[in-house]
């Protein structure tokens, strides 16, 4: 099975490790069955379909895919933290999306025509993915069209999604942006305010908000300054959303 790596000699292979436990034994894989894409599966399907796929662990900023490169597999995360990124036409990255446990990433593969990675996937520290075959959930789908209204639900879920990233990135205003960021990353429904945390380093937020990490850090220091948000490393706590909301207004 021949896995993508970087032409830089940082990225090494990932590793391979077998799936040898029914998903039942092993806790680490639980939170799979909450996932929109495998929740309606029977235990015997989603057994099938791991008999199929593979664990890979990978490094600190080791690479798992690189953009533009045939696509046959989509990814759970089992543990750590992914970013995924594209190149410009003069080379910078811009980082799209960071990915935790619990998620998948690359699914729309399992729809596309042809398949081809759209971006890089690289690990932000040591993580685990569970790297599943497309033909073998394209094959489940056809063989049990029921599970297609799930994996539609998701899809639908994930395009609501990408549609608000294009609205805060349409602001004009980097402060703007950062704040209507940082908004998003309180538990949904909060009026209280609380402790969230960047799920990027700061540099890499910057990247996402198409910002200069300078600018970022500017901004990031005047809210502080005007009491809206305290920072600790990569921890912020926001005391009073809706003061932050009206700023940006």
């Amino acid at each position: 099975m021949a896995l993508l790596q970087s032409t830089e000699t940082r990225y090494s292979k990932p590793v391979l490790v077998a799936v040898n436990k029914a998903f039942n034994e092993d806790d680490r894989l639980a939170p799979m069955r909450q996932h929109a894409l495998f929740s309606s599966l029977s235990d015997a399907d989603l057994t099938a379909l791991m008999q199929q796929s593979r664990r890979l662990r990978l490094g600190h900023h080791q690479l798992l895919y690189r953009q533009d490169m045939p696509a046959h597999h989509f990814f759970f995360v089992i543990s750590g933290r992914l970013r995924l990124y594209r190149l410009d036409a003069s080379g910078i990255d811009r980082t799209l999306e960071s990915i935790a446990p619990g998620d998948c990433f690359a699914e729309v593969m399992i729809y596309a025509d042809p398949a081809k990675y759209a971006c890089y996937a690289e690990a932000l520290k040591s993580s685990e993915v569970l790297m599943i075959p497309v033909k073998a959930y394209q094959e489940l789908l056809e063989r049990k069209p029921e599970y297609t209204q799930s994996a539609l639900r998701h899809y639908a879920r994930r395009a609501v999604s990408r549609f608000h990233d294009l609205e805060i990135m349409t602001v004009q205003s980097a402060r703007d942006r950062l704040i209507r960021y940082l908004i998003d990353l309180l538990p949904e429904g909060s009026h209280e305010g609380g402790e969230v945390e960047l799920p990027l380093p700061k540099c890499l937020v910057a990247s996402r908000l198409a910002m200069q990490p300078e600018t970022f850090s500017r901004i990031l220091a005047d809210l502080k300054s005007n009491g809206l948000v305290r920072v600790n490393r990569s921890r912020l706590f926001i005391s009073d959303p809706g003061r932050l909301v009206q700023i940006s207004q």
